[in-house]
């Protein structure tokens, strides 16, 4: 059976991807992006299949309309993807309280605006698939773009909670982990803080690790029957990572963790402490 999807930040990289398979196999789509023109070829492609909806996620009231128009014009809601969000580049001492409070407004508080206005809607129906699409960057942490971590970290924190919250309502949450694939993530979206002079021999290292990590960045059309398979899963997972090098990264990191853990467990017991 086709599926109603509603898509944030469709106009490019992920969200556009995951708007042309649901589209191309027959689903409809309610695509938002703040300029809708971004969508006008697919309009004339796919007509009354897309409905384009001017929205910027960081305006509550705006992203509880364009929800009850997509649910007005299709009826039902099958898939809501949270995609719309941006990287904020800079060391933690350099961003500044709007950059801050910019980037979790965006990569936050959007997502949880669209997952509270959805929600009425799949629990009446009694079903329905939130997809939040997190990073590599959400599970890890990276110099020279803290701020951007801390934003995933929250959504997957955020989702986690969710998931065990819904599932007797038969919703289903699924974190999408993306490494470095070749989108605009880190170009014409990104945002950079002013560079303190401090950090420049350090960005310099900070740069030559990102390239390390990046390796060769994937397709972003290859991650269409991923998402699609995601989807249409009977049990579809919490967390997947969408390319070749996320999970050795998040294998290294944890390793790291769990060892580090374990060499302070008796401080840990210790600080415990018993009552008399």
């Amino acid at each position: 059976m086709s599926k109603t999807w509603f898509i944030t930040g469709a106009s490019r990289g992920f969200g556009r991807e995951w708007t042309i398979a649901a589209l191309e196999r027959g689903d409809t789509v309610a695509a938002t992006a703040r300029d809708t023109s971004t969508l006008d070829d697919l309009v004339q492609q796919f007509g009354d299949a897309v409905l384009p909806l001017k929205l910027d996620v960081t305006d509550r009231d705006a992203v509880v309309a364009a929800v009850k128009d997509a649910h007005d014009r299709y009826g039902r809601l099958d898939v809501v993807v949270n995609n719309a969000g941006y990287g904020q580049f800079g060391m933690v001492e350099e961003i500044s309280e709007a950059e801050a409070r910019a980037q979790i407004e965006t990569n936050v508080f959007g997502a949880l605006w669209v997952t509270q206005a959805v929600l009425p809607y799949l629990r009446e129906q009694g079903s329905g698939h939130i997809l939040q699409v997190s990073s590599i960057g959400g599970i890890s942490a990276f110099p020279n773009i803290g701020i951007y971590n801390a934003s995933k970290w929250a959504l997957e924190a955020l989702s986690q909670s969710l998931a065990a919250e819904v599932a007797d309502f038969g919703i289903k949450v699924t974190i999408v982990e993306p490494g470095a694939y070749s989108t605009d993530w880190g170009g014409a979206s990104a945002k950079h803080a002013a560079a303190n002079p401090a950090y420049d021999a350090f960005r310099e290292k900070a740069a030559e690790q990102r390239k390390a990590r990046a390796g060769n960045p994937g397709d972003p059309g290859a991650t269409r029957a991923a998402v699609l398979q995601v989807v249409d899963a009977e049990n579809p997972p919490l967390r997947i990572f969408f390319g070749d090098a996320a999970l050795t990264i998040a294998t290294r990191d944890y390793e790291s963790r769990l060892a580090e853990w374990r060499a302070w467990e008796p401080v840990s017991i210790a600080a415990h402490g018993t009552r008399a």
